[in-house]
């Protein structure tokens, strides 16, 4: 077994600090800063497809910034016995007193599909019925052959999915099952980057490309108005620019630079085991395979946050109760009559949109048969030997061009016709050895305006 790393402790300066200069940094008094406490596990597995190598990073998170512990790195681990590898990542994890913390694992990227999908006007309880509706146009795979999982980025209207084949996601969870490893979560590398650069409260910029090539591929992650969350693997990074639309006097920027920690992904991945709470819940692991963090990690950071909530919910009970217990009755009114009307508008909106594609359908179908009803009137009254080598039909007009041996007679004929009407000629006829070849213009009675 090919087994390389080392499980250096806090005090060795490993790698891993707080989010980087170029990160929009939180307030002294962000909540969510306060509550990155605690210690995890990360597992990236990337690598050429059946010969993947698996990366583990362990991390310290405090309020001050995330401490890479201790990593090692197992190559080709599919095929090297479970049995090795997983004591190798036992004793690691109990050196660093991380034995019962669960792993999340970052899934290769050719495993996974990611798709950002823009649902404005959607309220939280209705996500997951939107994002069902357009699954099947996400994925190439059969309906019961994939594992999905969604986040809503922020408070925004964008979601990210990713989606996984069940093959693959079901072998990955029996060879650490065979290893011993217990799991937290399978995720993807866009939740990840995008958690790890906001963990401590901060933010990127509004446009921002990072590349990673540590993997051997080169991984791109970028942000930007027209891609919320832009990841893939691109041979070049003009690509990505081009694809977000973004600024380019823009420098991209080496993923590990916004990490403040190299290799950066299984840090990112290791972050989500160790803050699950402050990550997005985006997680490809059926849920009877995960373990959770204890919750005695938890203590602290809850009970800060209720202090929290205690002064906020002091300073919030300034006016008088009466004033507040009518504004409760209020919004209890509003939360009872909003589903009902939230309801309603979209089934007013699925009306609408059916009513549309009903007409549209019968639009098409009345237009067929009235081009071929046209086609066999002109077939009717031309006279012989009059021969078209153009006809353009419209729902209002219909032009006709060709060849007869005398065309002033031909307006009267298309006029007398129970579907034409206004017939013209589109320039004068000319005269040639056979006989006069014309073009005519005549309106189609009973068009629609």
């Amino acid at each position: 077994m090919s087994l390389s790393g080392n499980a250096a402790q806090d005090a060795s300066g490993a790698a891993g600090l707080p989010p980087a200069d170029h990160v929009r940094r939180a307030g002294p008094f962000a909540l969510k800063k306060w509550l990155a406490f605690g210690g995890g596990v990360g597992i990236q597995l990337s690598g050429p497809k059946g010969a993947e190598s698996l990366h583990v990073c362990a991390v310290r998170v405090r309020p001050s910034g995330a401490r890479v512990r201790g990593e090692f790195k197992v190559e080709d681990f599919a095929h090297q016995p479970a049995g090795e590898w997983g004591a190798s990542y036992e004793a690691f994890a109990k050196k660093l007193g991380l034995k019962d913390a669960p792993a999340a694992v970052l899934l290769p990227r050719h495993d996974v599909i990611t798709r950002t999908l823009a649902l404005p006007g959607v309220a939280d309880k209705d996500l997951d019925s939107a994002v069902r509706f357009q699954l099947d146009g996400l994925h190439p795979y059969g309906e019961d052959d994939v594992y999905f999982s969604w986040a809503r980025l922020g408070k925004s209207s964008s979601v990210l999915v990713a989606i996984a084949r069940r093959e693959a996601v079901d072998r990955y969870a029996a060879l650490f099952a065979e290893a011993g490893i217990k799991l937290a979560a399978f995720t993807c590398s866009a939740a990840a980057i995008y958690s790890a650069l906001r963990l401590f409260g901060g933010a990127p910029p509004a446009e921002m490309l990072a590349w990673d090539d540590a993997s051997g591929a080169l991984e791109v992650y970028g942000e930007s108005a027209a891609k919320p969350v832009f990841s893939a693997s691109l041979p070049d990074l003009r690509l990505a620019a081009a694809e977000m639309r973004i600024d380019p006097a823009i420098e991209p920027r080496p993923l590990g630079e916004w990490m403040g920690a190299s290799p950066a992904l299984p840090f990112a991945s290791a972050l989500s085991s160790a803050c699950p709470r402050l990550t997005l819940p985006l997680n490809l692991l059926p849920a009877e395979r995960r373990v959770s963090n204890s919750a005695l990690r938890w203590a602290i950071p809850t009970a800060l946050g209720a202090v929290l909530l205690f002064l906020a919910g002091g300073f919030a009970a300034l006016p008088s109760y009466e004033r507040r217990h009518y504004a409760a009755q209020l919004e209890s009114q509003i939360a009872e009559v909003s589903p009902r009307a939230t309801r309603s508008n979209q089934l007013d909106k699925d009306a609408a949109a059916l009513r549309r594609r009903t007409e549209l359908l019968d639009d098409f179908r009345r237009q067929s048969k009235s081009d071929i009803d046209l086609l066999a009137e002109l077939t009717k009254i031309l006279p012989p030997p009059t021969w078209l080598n153009l006809t353009e039909i419209s729902p209002k007009q219909v032009s006709l061009a060709g060849e007869t041996d005398q065309a002033e007679p031909l307006l009267k004929v298309l006029n007398t016709s129970a579907l034409l009407e206004a017939s013209e000629f589109q320039g004068a006829p000319t005269r040639t050895a056979a006989g006069w070849v014309f073009r005519i213009r005549a309106n189609r009675k009973g068009a629609r305006p």
